[in-house]
């Protein structure tokens, strides 16, 4: 957004890039991703009753930080077999639903993700992420194979990565944790630094309500590594959730007030 441009947001009201920010949305996929920051930034989870639907298991932890409003929320664990919600389709009803009750000025996707130690990545790197795109979108169709990547520009914010000098790179989204050959080739082909399972879904969702996004992502495994995936994320999930729990509240006191063109 540059200057003053008017948008509507997802509720439908007159937004504009020169407005100061004032309320953060962080949307998270795991709880052991979240809980490190929530307990940072002293957050409350709701009482009853909740903004979202009662059956749901999301979860929504709340408060203030330096004066700006901060609301974390996470899919929660599947009802049936008690793991995290993770993947696409969780966290971009998350998205949605949280935008439209919440209002934010701003939206911060954070988490953990794999990272290829060709593009400089590793372990316990925070990367922004400046593209997002999908690999596990497979359309050979004219046209449709555009939309199955469905890469998307995020936000632009050269002032924050400069000031808190942060590392940037390119995300891919997949809904499986290990890579195909498939998925290689077009994580190749998205230029990617670092892959996850849910950056692409939370970029469409806020695109399609024009909210501005940010996404946050801390390095577990090295992709391109020699050590098995699921041992190192597993092994570095602590680390990962420490990296996010220190980095995100300096970025939150570098927002606040701030209007998006200034970032």
């Amino acid at each position: 957004m540059e200057g003053t441009q008017e948008v509507k947001d997802g509720a439908g009201r007159e937004s504009s890039a020169g407005d100061a920010i004032s309320t953060v949305l962080l949307v998270f996929a795991m709880q052991a991703e979240a809980m490190p920051l929530v307990q940072t930034l002293n957050l409350t989870e709701d009482d009853e009753p909740s903004i979202f639907p009662k059956a749901l298991p999301w979860k929504k932890y709340s408060g203030t930080h330096e004066g700006l409003t901060v609301h974390v929320v996470v899919p929660g664990k599947d009802l049936k077999l008690g793991v995290d919600s993770v993947g696409t389709v969780p966290v971009s009803m998350l998205t949605y639903a949280s935008i439209v009750s919440l209002h934010p000025d701003l939206i911060i996707n954070a988490g953990t993700a794999g990272g290829f130690r060709a593009k400089g990545a590793a372990i316990g790197d925070v990367f922004v992420a400046t593209q997002f795109a999908n690999h596990d979108r497979r359309i050979p169709v004219p046209v449709f194979d555009e939309y199955g990547i469905g890469t998307l520009a995020a936000t632009p914010i050269p002032n924050l990565v400069k000031a808190l000098e942060l590392k940037e790179g390119k995300l891919s989204t997949g809904n499986s944790l290990d890579m195909t050959p498939q998925d290689e080739e077009i994580i190749k082909a998205n230029d990617a630094t670092i892959k996850d399972m849910e950056g692409a879904a939370v970029a469409y969702v806020a695109n399609l309500l024009a909210v501005p996004l940010i996404a946050m992502k801390a390095v577990t495994d090295i992709v391109d590594g020699d050590k098995p995936t699921v041992e190192e994320f597993l092994g570095n999930m602590s680390r990962a959730a420490a990296a996010l729990s220190a980095t995100i509240p300096r970025v939150l006191e570098y927002v606040n007030a701030k209007s998006i063109s200034n970032l």
